[in-house]
């Protein structure tokens, strides 16, 4: 039996991301990071990425490539960022099994 990926992207993530990264003209690499600060003690941020640094953990999926550092993987680990479009918006979203509480606007998150 496999290992489970440490962290995983859904494909309406995976190809918002080839959309975003076509348009601008750059890699299909999304970096997910966290730092402390938000309304709940931790936030999410993602960014377009130029390069995967070696010690970076990477998962791809249609093309895409998710980085994620190794400090912010302690945090996110076992998470799966997905990309949801609601009546109020859309977004990168982050489905951590890690974070306690999160906060109404699902961007910040406590353990």
């Amino acid at each position: 039996m496999s290992e489970p990926q440490p962290i995983d992207i859904t494909e309406s993530a995976a190809a918002r991301v080839a959309a975003i990264a076509a348009r601008q003209g750059k890699p299909a690499i999304l970096r997910l990071a966290v730092e402390g600060g938000g309304c709940s003690g931790f936030q999410y941020r993602f960014g377009l990425a130029e390069t995967i640094d070696a010690d970076d953990v990477s998962v791809t999926r249609d093309g895409v490539q998710l980085v994620v550092d190794p400090i912010s993987l302690d945090l996110v680990r076992g998470a799966a960022v997905d990309f949801v479009e609601s009546l109020g918006g859309s977004a990168f979203k982050v489905e951590n099994p890690n974070a306690a509480s999160g906060c109404g606007c699902g961007s910040s998150f406590s353990i």
